[in-house]
């Protein structure tokens, strides 16, 4: 029995989207392959919708964590440290808005407490929150800055992301081995060439 895929609604006031249920996801799927030409019933493909729609809940799960909420336990006793902390080389697995190809790389994120700070793996986490959900490689970067600065309140804020996006490589234009860089500095990065500078040095080794 076949089901009518359904177009999620969006109401409230922030636009909550209603999720179709698995059974219209998996159609969805079997749709998708059909138009592709192929057969969704032959055995190789039986299992696919089922495989896909999981996927999906893996590789978009960033809708359904709060990036905020990693930032909130913070540490205030930084003993007079008032640097650059700096985590290099963090995975960005994400998915561009435009065809839903992936775009691979690297993140690289900095900020200069102020007053307090947060254990490193929750900036990694961040990245992950906002690379697992729908977008440009611009918005995320500003995403993540975004949440840092404020939750955090820090100084400053540097991000630098580096990645390749299958959706040029792999279609259109087929240009591969091309990677997309993309930065957001605030407060002091922003007003420093030096600390800038030192932040881009130190990012890319």
């Amino acid at each position: 029995m076949s089901v009518t895929p359904v177009k999620p609604v969006l109401v409230g006031e922030n636009d909550e989207v209603i999720r179709p249920s698995r059974e219209q996801a998996l159609e969805a799927v079997r749709t998708l392959l059909a138009w592709a030409g192929d057969n969704p019933d032959r055995p190789g493909l039986i299992d696919t919708p089922k495989r896909v729609v999981d996927a999906y809940g893996e590789w978009f799960d960033g809708y359904d964590a709060d990036a905020a909420k990693e930032l909130s336990r913070t540490f205030e006793d930084v003993q007079g440290y008032d640097d650059m902390v700096l985590l290099r080389d963090i995975e960005v697995e994400s998915h561009c808005e435009h065809h839903m190809a992936p775009f691979l790389g690297k993140a690289y994120v900095a900020y200069i407490p102020n007053e307090k700070v947060v254990g490193i793996s929750k900036l990694a986490r961040v990245v992950e929150i906002y690379s697992r959900r729908l977008q440009t490689q611009e918005v995320l970067t500003n995403q993540i800055a975004d949440a840092i600065e404020s939750n955090l309140q820090p100084q400053g804020v540097a991000i630098l992301i580096d990645a390749e996006h299958q959706c040029m490589t792999t279609r259109g234009v087929h240009h591969r081995h091309v990677s997309t860089i993309t930065t957001r500095f605030t407060g002091v990065f922003k007003t420093d060439a030096a600390l800038k500078d030192r932040f881009l040095k130190l990012a890319k080794g």
